[in-house]
C-alpha cells in the first residue's frame, strides 16, 4: 500500500500487475479506504488460486456465455477466472458486512445486487461460506471444494432468471494484464472447442482494438475459415498474418496451411515453397518440421471424414 500526498483528495487507485498487487491512496482526513483496500488484498490472496485448477475453472467457461447481457467490466464476460474471483470476493465481502447483529435481509440484498450486475456464482459463494466459517480447514484447503460444487446449469438457470442491472458499479481493481492476450486466449479455447461463432468474434474484436498480436489474431480467423470450408478466406488470412507477425509458430504454421491449400488448388509449385519457407521458419519445432517434410514428399491430402 502506498500513500500519494499529490493525489486528488479521498482517492483510491488499485492496479495489478502480474503478481503485484497496487494500492495508492491519497489522504483525506485520518480515516482509510479499507473496503477498497481489503478488496485488493482477498484478489491478492485468491487470484493465484483461480490459476491452479485450469481444468476446473474452465469447466465452468459456459456461465460466460450465460453472463453476456450483464453490465460488469468486458474482462469478466470472457475470463472464468475473473469473473470466479471476484464473485468470491464479493460474497466474503458480504459476509463480512456490519456486525452479529446485522439483518440477513440487508445482505441478502446486497447478494442479489451484485448478482444483478452480473456476478452470478456471488449467490452460491455466499451460501458456501456459511459452512466454510464452520469449518477449521483454510481457504486454500477448501478452495478446492467450492469450485468442485459449483452446479453449472443450476448456475445458468439461475442468470437465465435475473433481469441484469442497467449498470455495474466500478470494478475497484483494475488488471493490468494485457486485454488482447486475453481475447485471443479465450479466443484459441473457442476454436478447440469447436465454437468456430465465438473464435471469430473474439478474434475480430482483439483485432480491432488494435492493442493485441494482429498476426496471431489473423492466424486463428483463417483457421475458422479453414474450417468452415472457406480456402479463399483462409489463404487470405494466413498471407495477412505472414506479413504482420514475427512470431515463429503463427509464420511457420501459416505457411504449412498454405502450402497444403495450394496443393488442394493443385499448384504444387506454390505448395513446395510454402514447405521450404515453413522449414526455415520452424526447423526446432518438431511438429513443424515433420508437417513440412511430408509435404515435400507429397501432396497434401485431406483425412477421409469421420463415419
Amino acid at each position: 500500500m502506498l500513500l500519494d500526498p499529490l493525489g486528488a483528495p479521498d482517492q483510491v487507485n488499485a492496479r495489478n500487475y502480474g503478481n503485484d498487487y497496487f494500492v495508492v491512496i491519497s489522504p483525506a482526513g485520518s480515516e482509510l479506504k479499507m473496503d477498497q483496500i481489503r478488496h485488493t488484498y482477498l484478489h491478492y490472496l485468491l487470484d493465484p488460486l483461480a490459476l491452479k485448477y485450469p481444468a476446473t475453472i474452465k469447466r465452468l467457461d459456459p456461465l460466460l456465455e450465460a453472463v453476456k447481457r450483464a453490465p460488469m467490466e468486458e474482462s469478466f464476460k470472457i475470463d472464468t477466472s475473473l469473473l470466479v474471483t471476484e464473485c468470491l470476493v464479493r460474497a466474503i465481502e458480504i459476509r463480512m458486512q456490519g456486525s452479529a447483529k446485522t439483518p440477513e435481509a440487508l445482505r441478502a440484498d446486497a447478494v442479489e445486487k451484485s448478482v444483478e450486475q452480473g456476478y452470478i456464482l456471488t449467490r452460491y459463494f455466499y451460501d458456501s461460506l456459511a459452512q466454510f466459517e464452520k469449518d477449521p480447514q483454510g481457504i486454500k484447503n477448501a478452495y478446492m471444494d467450492l469450485l468442485s460444487g459449483i452446479d453449472v446449469k443450476k448456475e445458468e438457470k439461475r442468470a437465465a432468471d435475473t433481469q441484469f442491472a442497467s449498470e455495474a458499479s466500478p470494478e475497484v481493481l483494475s488488471f493490468a494484464r494485457p486485454k488482447s492476450p486475453r481475447l485471443l486466449a479465450v479466443a484459441e479455447r473457442r476454436l478447440a472447442a469447436g465454437d468456430m461463432k465465438a473464435a471469430q468474434e473474439l478474434a475480430e474484436k482483439a483485432l480491432s482494438d488494435g492493442h493485441e498480436d494482429a498476426g496471431r489474431a489473423l492466424f486463428i480467423l483463417a483457421q475458422v475459415a479453414t474450417a468452415n470450408r472457406d480456402m479463399n478466406g483462409a489463404a487470405g488470412y494466413f498471407e495477412r498474418a505472414l506479413k504482420v507477425t514475427q512470431e515463429p509458430m503463427v509464420v511457420a504454421w501459416s505457411h504449412i496451411y498454405l502450402g497444403r491449400i495450394f496443393d488442394l488448388q493443385e499448384r504444387r509449385e506454390n505448395a513446395l515453397d510454402e514447405y521450404h519457407a515453413a522449414l526455415t521458419a520452424g526447423a526446432a519445432m518438431p511438429e513443424v518440421k515433420a508437417a513440412a517434410e511430408r509435404g515435400l514428399q507429397q501432396p497434401y491430402e485431406p483425412p477421409a471424414p469421420k463415419k
